[in-house]
């Protein structure tokens, strides 16, 4: 018999393949099934985030150190004709837009070198349930702190949820982001100064070093900018809530190991 905590497990250990028959191939003894088994499942049972979550909480280790990270993903369905859920919309594996069905992803680990398990996701329906990519994000991400109780302290995204609302989502619940911003957002280093685009601050040595303490636009506390090498090897601006701590100030370096971190669910 096919169980749902087998469906769950498979998706969170495969990579590349999610078809029945990939599934069925990888199980045998008292285990195996034919890939018509697992098919008639798919189309009898109703899959949840729940469940997902029912079967990850056995399995992440959390914590202060721990991480949650948000990405989202595209199946691309551009030879679709009138199937739900389809939608054009940005996917960063074709680097462009296409028609698909787009899942907002929350990810868990406990640290670097650490196993990474999905707990929650939610599928990009506007028409549906009239919510953005960022309402799926804000709801997840406080799902995690009060239902489930994640202790995770550390939020990992990319640029395109670093709007205000989300910062100041994040900081409300008292948790820290490392995110990533794109180059034309404004940013104030002294009511004097004003406010100026990224590539206008005035950078020395220790600033590159320690970063440098800014007023982000529309934002109603500062945050720490760092510039930092991409494991694409671009130029990343990112920014962090993370307080300071006089024995160990943030450096670049960290932020950069941090923020690479991201890149292992990409």
């Amino acid at each position: 018999m096919f169980t749902k905590r087998q469906y769950v497990e498979y998706l969170i250990a495969t990579v590349g393949n999610y078809t029945c028959t990939n599934l069925a191939d990888h199980l045998d003894g008292e285990q195996a099934v034919s890939h018509d088994v697992i098919s008639d499942y798919l189309r009898r049972e109703k899959l949840t985030p729940r469940g997902l979550w029912e079967v990850a909480q056995t399995l992440i280790t959390d914590g202060s150190s721990a991480y949650l990270l948000f990405d989202d993903s595209v199946q691309d369905k551009r030879y679709a004709i009138n199937m739900e859920l389809v939608y054009p919309q940005y996917s960063g594996a074709v680097h462009g837009v296409v028609n698909g069905i787009g899942v907002v992803n929350l990810v868990h680990s406990s640290g670097p070198d650490q196993a990474f398990y999905p707990i929650d996701y939610r599928i990009y329906d506007p028409k549906g349930d009239g919510k953005s990519k960022q309402d799926h994000f804000r709801d997840m991400l406080l799902l995690a702190v009060t239902s489930k109780g994640l202790k995770a302290q550390t939020i990992l995204f990319d640029n395109w949820y670093a709007s205000v609302e989300n910062l100041k989502f994040i900081h409300r619940l008292g948790r820290h982001f490392i995110t990533t911003v794109k180059s034309n957002r404004k940013v104030s280093i002294s009511k004097e100064a004003g406010y100026v685009h990224l590539e206008d601050l005035p950078w020395d040595e220790h600033s590159y070093r320690y970063g440098m303490l800014v007023k982000l636009k529309e934002l109603p506390f500062k945050v720490r900018l760092f510039v930092v090498v991409s494991p694409t090897r671009d130029i990343d601006w990112v920014i962090t809530n993370r307080p300071d701590d006089p024995q160990r100030p943030l450096t670049a370096e960290d932020i950069q190991n941090e923020n690479a971190f991201r890149w292992h669910i990409e």
